[in-house]
């Protein structure tokens, strides 16, 4: 989709520094972070959302794992990080492909905003 977002932060046209990447997957700094990690989980092929990925157990589970080495890769996993899938306006899904947001590094709220 070429006038996605995160589409095009995948295909490489434009400049990211990835902290992880597959053949299905990448991972990059949100450019508003809400603590000291705060990674977007991103699958490379466009899909709007995790209601429209439900169907894709193979990429959601490729998702998953990329979010687990990611929070492991910087140093949350032990700690303790909030993965975060908002789906729809009222969840305030700013950018309509499906990302996961990895936060982590700091002491988290419940319930969050």
């Amino acid at each position: 989709m070429t006038d996605c977002l995160f589409c095009r932060i995948a295909a490489g046209e434009i400049p990211t520094d990835f902290v992880y990447e597959d053949d299905d997957v990448v991972a990059f700094r949100d450019i508003n972070p809400q603590a000291s990690v705060h990674i977007l989980v991103v699958p490379r092929r466009h899909v709007p959302d995790l209601t429209a990925a439900a169907e894709d157990s193979d990429l959601i589970g490729r998702v998953v794992s990329a979010v687990a080495k990611v929070a492991a890769d910087q140093g949350v996993d032990r700690s303790g990080y909030r993965s975060v899938v908002n789906t729809g306006p009222d969840a305030q899904q700013s950018v309509q492909h499906l990302h996961v947001h990895v936060i982590g590094g700091r002491q988290m709220d419940w319930p969050p905003g």
